[in-house]
């Protein structure tokens, strides 16, 4: 979720904000208002979401892959959105060049203006090696400022971006690495002060490291099936924050891992199956008591007699913080399990021109909950094409409810190679 601790926000943005956040990632943790400690397995029970600031970096920023549950890190004919998913994977793209662009009306279910676009474009360097560049843009909106009174003063469109360049090799004919570097940016307030704090737009660095195996195994049909396993480790970077006075908060810092089997039927029909489990490497809040009179009670925030008697302390630095997101779930084993997103998907291809994909995403109800079906089609026509995706919320009047995406892709060195009229 955006940080927002002590800031005084109109009572739009604050709606706005708080929605788009928690249906783009999770909410914040909180205290316990009892003077007892709980067991594991009802910590477990609890809801304890992961928390960080920008989380429009973790939006699934093409159609393909989201019409396939968000699964990405092993796709077989990569194109130019699979840098942002896994650079390495770049090497295996059949063109030489490649660009794409992405938009997604976000959760108009319950607000109207607010979108995602995405814009990318690879190129490879000789026979082992590739370069990338990317976009995405996240607008949260025209708002309107009130003061304590309810009277307007002045108007923002709170948005944020982030700027990528990538570079992957290719070290044997199975296996290649990727890097990305990345620059974030994030304006919620517009530059104002609120309680005598002043606020401004929050920046950070990133990146990404990448890995990607492939291999074959005989087919019953006489032929070769593909596997891939890929292995993304991302936005790992700086902390941020909109004000001097706050603390850093953790960025988005993913490890994805993911496998795909590719098994061709015939010269015309290809079917590709993928699964992808995914997990922030942030700290998870620990559960605070409060209201409590022992001997080791302390003040936290402000609250007296307050104590922390489960979990870690999350006020680490950032290798810190991705060591522990693996142990410090203050639920034990099962909620530290909880913690972990799983994603499928599979696509039907034929004759490289007509496709049909299918997928779902499972996200625990103590993290977040967001579980959904997915499905989408692709057509390529000549040099271009074109990938649409549909959510299918598995609950009934959901925010996500007819979310959805639009990708279009160009292959750049036909574009320049087709004969003239």
């Amino acid at each position: 979720m955006h940080k927002t601790d002590n800031i005084f926000l109109p009572t739009s943005i604050m709606k706005k904000t708080a929605t788009i956040a928690l249906f783009t990632i999770s909410s914040w943790g909180f205290l316990q208002s009892q003077n007892r400690p709980l067991s594991s397995k009802e910590l477990a029970g609890q809801l304890n979401t992961v928390t960080t600031m920008v989380p429009f970096l973790t939006i699934t920023p093409d159609s393909r892959s989201a019409a396939m549950g968000d699964v990405g890190v092993a796709l077989f004919d990569p194109d130019a959105n699979s840098g942002s998913w896994n650079m390495a994977n770049l090497i295996n793209a059949k063109n030489k060049t490649g660009f794409s662009m992405s938009y997604a009306p976000w959760l108009r279910n319950l607000v109207s203006d607010v979108g995602f676009s995405y814009l990318t474009g690879y190129s490879k360097v000789g026979a082992n090696s590739a370069v990338s560049g990317a976009m995405r843009y996240f607008s949260l909106g025209n708002i309107q400022f009130t003061d304590f009174d309810g009277n307007p003063t002045g108007q923002f469109t709170p948005n944020e971006f982030a700027l990528d360049g990538g570079y992957a090799t290719q070290f044997t004919k199975k296996f290649s690495m990727g890097v990305n570097l990345r620059f974030v940016y994030s304006n919620l307030t517009g530059n104002r002060a609120y309680n005598g704090i002043d606020y401004k737009a929050a920046t950070g660095g990133a990146g990404d490291v990448n890995l990607l195996y492939k291999t074959e195994v005989k087919s019953s049909n006489g032929g070769y099936d593909k596997i891939q396993f890929g292995l993304n480790i991302q936005n790992i970077g700086s902390k941020m924050t909109y004000s001097s006075k706050e603390k850093r908060d953790f960025i988005p810092t993913n490890l994805k891992m993911g496998v795909g089997y590719s098994h061709k039927i015939d010269d015309y029909n290809t079917i590709n199956v993928y699964a992808d489990i995914n997990k922030l490497l942030v700290p998870t809040r620990p559960y605070y008591l409060v209201n409590y009179k022992g001997e080791d009670s302390v003040i936290f925030n402000g609250v007296s007699d307050v104590r922390q008697y489960t979990g870690s302390d999350p006020d680490v630095n950032v290798v810190q913080g991705m060591i522990q997101s693996f142990y410090d779930a203050p639920g034990g084993l099962k909620e530290e399990l909880n913690e972990y997103m799983l994603s499928g998907g599979a696509e039907y291809i034929y004759d490289d021109k007509f496709t049909i994909r299918g997928g779902v995403f499972y996200e625990s109800k103590t993290k977040g909950g967001r579980q959904y079906g997915t499905l989408g089609i692709g057509l390529k026509y000549q040099t271009f094409t074109v990938n649409a995706a549909y959510l299918v919320p598995f609950a009934s009047r959901h925010p996500l409810q007819n979310q959805m995406r639009f990708s279009l892709l160009f292959d750049l060195a036909s574009l320049k190679d087709s004969p003239k009229d």
